[in-house]
């Protein structure tokens, strides 16, 4: 099943058996017992009765296919110079058509042809072509590749959980994070560990060796219901479908699963997979709904970049910032606050240095309030989508909310008068706290938090103003990128299926942010009808140091909310009034996801303008002790972070010491250095030292600052 149902997931360790009381709820919430088949005969029955009723709409819809296909159609290649080749509808596949190409077998698994793209849709490599289309491939080296091999992937994985364990499945998509994909199901009181992965991989690799296809076919709700009657998680989703929307099934092997696909040509592509972990997560997110377990995985074309993965996975553990964040003394959480984390002195300094980056790149800085009453979230449409993930509370019998986010806020501020042309582009910019009731389970060091800051920042301004504002949000998002030393890539997301608004607004909007797009001079990917319901956006995704990939920046137009706040603006022609748009923006995203993202990117070797441990001072005696002091009321006044060490250690174990704690220099001093007012400058991991004075000192700290080093 795609990722359109999502379940949030639970960080502790699954419990291999479940409280009654706790079963006693989820059956009351889900209407009937839940229970997990055990009969090993009864699971094949239920394989066997799915794949027959499978085959035989299959077999019906070939029928189908051949009386009302053959029609000659011209299919254009635009990757391939825009030749044009000749299919016959309905027949005709993209696979058919690589291969007239000789373009199919290619001699390295990672450039085989996984998926199409026909008129602009995802389309799988033997599904028939309807009409006149233009055709692209692609390869596990695009986002469309891997993606949809990641989503086979999951399909396999799922085929291997039913059959060994008898589990209720329930979604299976790749991670929105972009690498590998999970599989959640409810098992019962069984518990999965790690002792259960090689079990998993072995059927894995059967369905594997196996070339089983994945074959496709479209079916009523009624047909779908039937299918998956024995599934409680699947009939719930099939009932909250869209009337008017086409219900797709998937077989691979002996798994028959509901999903919208597209998937690879068959289970041979993936040559290595690798269970990953388990966790537990709720079904629909929902704490008080069913527990499942999530079963994550990751494969690959070859073997080679399966164990370059898991190589950078080892890598990536010795810098978990939950480990260099307690070594280093920047921040901890405790259980009578979860979620919400204490930052210490050290922690802090580099939380206020991210802060006043941002900061000082702009004017237009506001302060809101935190709390507003939920007539509010009313308005803004929160009240009825979001409110479970909000901190609601009641004052005098009226109910309030703490916010989730700051966009509503800055909605009155543009509406508490009147507001003229001349006064757009308004921009405003707002740290405020931000708390968003998140699951226990689903809470992750900083990067999954119920309280933290965002640099939030909302630009209302007219049609025409659109292009420049979203060129210079990239070229902001340029600069800093750059200094923290991230690549990134971009990705215009266009109208979906479902939207707000005219189309010929939207169009607009689209048109603006191609523009400014290609004016930016960066490549980027167009990413067909996956916009948000209220604009179109630009999803800007960073690679740190280790090349994994994450999403901080935001960049959308919305609109929706000045609709729903009735937000105006006087024109040229003052008798008139038009409506904003309101682009959302940020750069870091959350403060607190930032500086955890970035100290595993440094792996805890902080840049001199950004290190809580900028510099220290280490005596060679205690007769320079004196100095010492001095020297760092110096440094500290300049506007440093300096500490001195006057212990009784040698000065070998000092500056030993302060390179494990990763202070950025050291600054000997002894009795000759005393007296001439001068220092020893030691640098982190480099054994030469270099004599300099306090003034060369202090200026040589402000070029290294200013430059961002």
């Amino acid at each position: 099943m795609g990722d359109n149902t999502p379940a949030s997931e639970s960080s502790n360790a699954v419990a291999a058996k479940k409280k009654k009381s706790k079963k006693d709820k989820q059956q009351a919430n889900s209407g009937s017992p839940i229970t997990v088949p055990k009969d090993q005969a009864y699971l094949d029955s239920i394989t066997e009765k799915r794949i027959k009723y499978f085959d035989s709409i299959k077999n019906e819809q070939i029928k189908q296919r051949q009386l009302i296909g053959g029609e000659s159609i011209k299919i254009t290649l635009p990757d391939h110079g825009n030749i044009v080749k000749e299919g016959k509808r309905w027949i005709s596949t993209p696979y058919d058509i690589a291969k007239e190409m000789n373009d199919v077998n290619k001699t390295v698994e990672s450039k085989a042809y996984l998926i199409s793209q026909v008129n602009g849709n995802l389309w799988d490599m033997t599904r028939p072509l309807e009409g006149d289309c233009e055709l692209k491939w692609f390869t596990f080296d695009s986002d469309q590749g891997r993606d949809t091999f990641w989503h086979s992937s999951a399909h396999i994985l799922g085929a291997g959980l039913e059959r060994l364990y008898g589990c209720k499945l329930c979604i299976g998509p790749c991670t929105t994070r972009g690498e590998g994909f999970y599989y959640d199901a409810f098992y019962g009181d069984l518990g999965l560990n790690e002792d259960h992965f090689k079990i998993i991989e072995q059927e894995a690799k059967k369905a594997v060796t196996e070339k089983q296809p994945f074959e496709r076919i479209e079916v009523t709700r009624q047909q779908a219901l039937e299918m998956f009657s024995e599934n409680n998680f699947k009939v719930e989703i099939i009932n909250e479908l869209p009337e008017d929307k086409t219900i797709t099934v998937y077989r691979c092997g002996p798994l028959v699963d509901l999903c919208r696909g597209p998937h690879i040509p068959n289970t041979s592509f993936v040559k290595e997979m690798a269970c990953l972990k388990a966790s537990s997560a709720y079904w629909r997110g929902k704490k008080e709904r069913e527990s499942l377990q999530r079963v994550y995985g990751i494969s690959y074309p070859d073997r080679k970049l399966l164990k370059e993965y898991l190589t950078k996975l080892e890598e990536a553990k010795k810098y978990d910032h939950r480990l260099l964040g307690a070594k280093q003394e920047l921040f901890f959480c405790h259980p009578l606050s979860p979620g919400s984390w204490f930052f210490m002195p050290y922690g802090t300094r580099i939380y206020n240095k991210l802060v006043d980056f941002i900061k000082a790149q702009y004017w237009g800085g506001v302060v809101t309030p935190n709390m507003y009453n939920m007539q509010l979230w009313e308005t803004s449409g929160h009240a009825a989508n979001y409110k479970e993930n909000m901190f609601v509370f009641e004052i005098e019998k009226q109910e309030f909310g703490l916010k989730p986010m700051n966009c509503p806020g800055h909605c009155l501020m543009f509406d508490h008068r009147v507001r003229s042309y001349r006064e757009l582009p308004l921009r405003l910019a707002d740290f405020g706290v931000l708390h968003r009731n998140e699951a226990s389970g689903a809470l992750t060091g900083l990067t999954r938090v119920r309280r933290f800051q965002q640099d939030d920042a909302h630009i209302f301004c007219r049609e025409s103003q659109i292009k420049d504002e979203v060129t210079n949000v990239l070229e902001f998002i340029r600069y800093a990128y750059d200094i923290f030393g991230f690549t990134f890539e971009l990705e215009l997301s266009t109208r979906p299926e479902k939207y707000l608004g005219e189309i010929e607004t939207w169009e607009k909007a689209e048109g603006a942010l191609t523009e400014a797009l290609n004016e930016f001079g960066r490549p980027w990917k167009i990413n067909e009808g996956d916009g948000a319901f209220y604009g179109p956006k630009i999803d800007i995704s960073v690679f740190d140091a280790l090349k994994r990939k994450f999403q901080c920046a935001t960049l959308q137009l919305d609109f929706q909310l000045p609709s729903r706040f009735n937000l105006s603006y006087s024109a040229e022609d003052e008798a008139k009034r038009e409506k904003p748009v309101m682009i959302h923006r940020a750069i870091l995203g959350s403060v607190e996801r930032m500086l955890a993202i970035l100290l595993e990117h440094y792996k805890g070797k902080w840049p001199f303008w950004l290190s809580p441990r900028q510099a220290i001072v280490c005596t060679i005696s205690g007769k320079s002790t004196p100095y010492a002091k001095e020297l760092r009321d110096q440094i500290h006044k300049a506007g440093y972070y300096v500490d001195v060490d006057e212990t009784d250690r040698k000065i070998d174990k000092k500056i030993r010491e302060a390179q494990l704690a990763q202070y950025n220099y050291m600054l000997v001093v002894g009795e000759a250095e005393a007296k001439d007012k001068t220092v020893s400058l030691r640098v982190r991991d480099k054994a030469e030292h270099i004599a300099m004075s306090v003034e060369e000192l202090l200026r040589f700290f402000k070029e290294e600052a200013a430059a961002f080093r």
